[in-house]
């Protein structure tokens, strides 16, 4: 008997047990789906973090008095205790880093009320920045202009919106030029960003960016933590050259004794990647081993399937004997019959995984990317469940004696 006769003849036997073949593949549908729905998130989160999640481009680094993800408790008590960084820290920065492309610096975010016309947003972020803020963060202006040093120097009553504050509280009609209240204060509308639209389920355009020097007028400085952001000339040398100057002045101005470690915390994307990397690391492999479970479950079920069917085709494994079949005929007849019962599950599996993922995306817009790879290896790892689990079946049957089989009674 050949191989596509085998599957033919599995694939009937499936068919005519279409009830059973489905709850027997249950356990590796729930598997597989698992293994592709965490997969398709993670490498759909991976290329997504560093460039919309932490704002950060490949040639970026941001400055604070301390890192912006602590996970000891201990490094949390220690930057509590710095210096806050000051906006005559950026200025200082900013004239003298040669290696820095851009330097610019915000008002870490501040929640805050919008209001237009009878119209208002009480959980909007406001956000004072410096001009370059914009170059650095790679904002596009839809209409109008961004933050300029004039609007710094005059500490001007401007601001610039988000796309939410346009459309929800400005009726979608042109900004510019109008008047808008930030916490009780009067703008002008001098720009209207381009839409970038949710990060796992959280608008990324509800938010209104005024001069800094202005930020500290309304909100006072003493209420702000200043950080500093830089880009660099490029990738690789040229940013840590820029890190290395900018730690240069800033331990300068802060008083930092030589051989002590910096009052401040300088970071790049890798550093939130790495960060990102070590979280994502430790979820799949809690999914993995939750799947690998399910797989267990699943093979054992496969097994036990296997066994029955078995037992309900005594007869006609002695039939098929006493006409010239071999061992080896019925063991790669039932093994067969196994992978393709353990593939079907991994083929509805990859579809549901998919479908989850994509479900998930469309409704609260966490990032997912479906890649060839990770659907065939849930279909190999679903195959080899059902070799392994369908050895032991096949050679029982492929063993059966053909003489006690054509006499066996269900």
């Amino acid at each position: 008997m050949n191989t596509l006769e085998c599957i033919r003849i599995a694939l009937q036997s499936l068919w005519a047990n279409r009830l059973r073949s489905f709850l027997t593949t249950l356990g590796v549908v729930i598997a597989v789906a698992c293994l592709i729905a965490v997969v398709t998130f993670v490498n759909g989160i991976n290329g997504f973090v560093a460039e919309k999640l932490f704002n950060l481009g490949a040639d970026v680094f941001i400055v604070n008095k301390q890192p912006n993800i602590i996970t000891n408790p201990d490094d949390f008590l220690e930057g509590q205790k710095r210096k806050s960084l000051t906006y005559e820290d950026y200025e200082a920065v900013a004239d003298a880093c040669t290696k820095c492309l851009y330097v610019g610096s915000d008002a870490i975010h501040f929640l805050g009320k919008v209001k237009y016309s009878e119209q208002s947003s009480s959980d909007t972020f406001v956000r004072g920045v410096t001009p370059n803020m914009a170059f650095i963060h790679d904002i596009e202006m839809e209409s109008g202009r961004g933050i300029n040093d004039g609007d710094l120097q005059n500490n001007s009553a401007v601001v610039v919106i988000g796309h939410d504050i346009r459309e929800n509280l400005m009726g979608g009609t042109d900004p510019l030029g109008r008047e808008i209240r930030v916490d009780g204060k009067i703008y002008r509308v001098i720009g209207a960003a381009v839409p970038r639209g949710k990060t796992l389920g959280q608008s990324m355009d509800n938010w209104v960016m005024i001069p800094e020097t202005t930020w500290f007028t309304q909100y006072g400085e003493h209420n702000a933590m200043v950080r500093i952001w830089g880009k660099a000339y490029g990738m690789g040398a040229p940013l840590e050259d820029a890190i290395d100057q900018t730690r240069v002045i800033l331990r300068a101005r802060r008083h930092d004794r030589p051989g002590q470690p910096d009052s401040f915390a300088a970071e790049t994307n890798e550093n939130f990647m790495s960060i990102w990397a070590s979280i994502s690391n430790s979820f799949f492999a809690v999914m993995v081993a939750v799947a690998s479970i399910s797989l267990v479950v699943g093979g054992i079920v496969i097994m036990n399937m296997m066994l029955v069917s078995v037992t309900e085709r005594t007869r006609e494994i002695g039939i098929r004997k006493a006409l010239g079949a071999r061992r080896d005929d019925v063991l790669k007849q039932f093994l067969i019959e196994s992978v393709m019962l353990s593939l079907a599950g991994g083929f509805f599996g990859v579809l549901l995984g998919i479908l989850i993922a994509r479900t998930v995306t469309y409704e609260i817009g966490m990032p997912s990317a479906v890649t060839l790879w990770a659907v065939l290896a849930a279909l190999i790892l679903a195959g080899s469940v059902g070799v392994f689990f369908g050895v032991y079946p096949a050679r029982k049957a492929a063993m059966l004696d053909p003489i006690a089989a054509l006499r066996f009674e269900l």
